[in-house]
């Protein structure tokens, strides 16, 4: 496939959500609403900044809450599908069956890294929502990175995490239990750190003002050659890999991930359009904008 950026014309950026059997319903629609309401453009209704994809193992998947939602592929097309995506997202609920069956979207996850580390020429992210890092940890691909998850589940994560270490030879992953959420693998190295637009631990008590590019511009040049060398010399091809803790922590990454890939001015118009109050997380060791 010719190589892509989706925003280089202003065109939608692609989105595909994996739905396993019984996830959870809020993991799905919280995130959902978030990209589904970004524009490119205020003025032009039909300017939508996402194109969402929902794949599953059959047409139709039934929620852990007993909600019904329709899908447009099944994990075979999805596969076939993948590089057509430049996001991925991985929703919570059902974890142990899911784990014990070694079930999608395990490999799905699987094979989305392996894209990204044999074409790091483009800007991918994988968003996990809540104990979708489970999913994430039980991949193999949280090795060497920093990630979180709902409270409840640290003890579960740690362990799934350890585990992988030591199957694949691996590196730690520093589990952060005080983020709402975690990223790794950002498009630039730190500057001075009081020009970092975002913030980097919880502790850091607040913005300065920055001339940094808006994201969308940022998502422009994703594949400038010294992007593309950049990534190829990260882990994972540089994917950005984001987790992020339960049900209201999941709205808060997705509108981080609508900061970088359109603009920050769009994430806080989502923000308000929906009512939240947008909590910032962790990034480490770079900067997305």
């Amino acid at each position: 496939m010719a190589n892509k950026s989706s925003a280089v014309a202003d065109e939608p950026i692609d989105v595909l959500f994996a739905l396993h059997p019984k996830f959870n319903l809020l993991d799905f629609a919280g995130p959902l609403e978030v990209l589904t309401s970004a524009l490119h453009d205020d003025e032009d209704p039909t300017s939508k900044a996402f194109e969402v994809t929902i794949a599953a193992a059959e047409p139709k998947v039934l929620s852990e809450q007993g909600v019904i939602v329709g899908s447009q592929c099944t994990w075979k097309e999805a596969h076939e599908r993948l590089d057509d995506f430049d996001v991925l997202v991985i929703l919570g609920g059902n974890s142990d069956e899911i784990l014990n069956q070694k079930a999608e979207p395990l490999s799905l996850i699987a094979a989305y890294s392996e894209l990204q580390k044999k074409d790091p020429s483009r800007e991918r992210t994988l968003l996990s929502i809540c104990t979708g890092s489970l999913f994430l940890a039980e991949a193999g691909i949280l090795s060497g990175l920093s990630a979180t998850t709902h409270p409840d589940y640290f003890t579960k994560f740690e362990n799934l995490c350890s585990h992988a270490v030591v199957r694949d030879l691996g590196e730690h992953t520093d589990v952060i239990e005080d983020a709402r959420y975690v990223v790794n693998n950002l498009r630039f190295e730190l500057g001075d750190e009081d020009e970092n637009p975002y913030i980097r631990r919880k502790s850091d008590a607040g913005r300065r003002p920055s001339n940094a590019r808006k994201g969308s511009m940022s998502f422009k040049g994703a594949s400038r050659r010294e992007s593309i060398a950049r990534r190829a010399a990260m882990r994972l091809g540089g994917l950005r890999v984001i987790t992020s803790g339960g049900v209201a922590a999941g709205i808060d990454a997705t509108l981080y991930l609508l900061s970088v890939l359109v603009d920050e001015e769009t994430a806080n118009k989502v923000a308000h359009r929906i009512q939240v109050t947008w909590t910032k997380g962790v990034v480490v060791d770079g900067l997305d904008v």
